[in-house]
């Protein structure tokens, strides 16, 4: 199991995601338009700058909501690979059986 700091410490950045989405969007948008000036273009990119690091989306781990695993997580499930074998061999997870063929 993961270290509840590091558990806390992704809530916690993603809730500052969450916080500056609108505003990143916003920048990203006047940035990449190629109506605008060169001005107004550099003034976006300097106060994207200034936004937090923490604030970027890129920075959130995927980690398994039962344990905190960083790796070998299975996106659908957001499970880590060993607590979602575990639990499809108990039959916890709908529609998930073992296969055989």
């Amino acid at each position: 199991m993961a270290k509840k700091s590091k558990i806390v410490r992704e809530k916690k950045l993603i809730k500052n995601v969450a916080k500056y989405a609108t505003v990143r969007a916003e920048l990203k948008a006047l940035i990449k338009n190629p109506d605008t000036s060169y001005d107004d273009r550099e003034a976006a990119v300097a106060k994207l700058d200034n936004l937090p690091k923490s604030s970027s989306r890129i920075r959130i781990r995927n980690r398994c909501f039962k344990t905190g695993r960083p790796r070998g997580v299975i996106r659908r499930f957001k499970l880590s690979r060993l607590c979602f074998r575990e639990m499809a061999l108990k039959g916890e997870i709908p529609g998930v059986t073992k296969a055989s063929w």
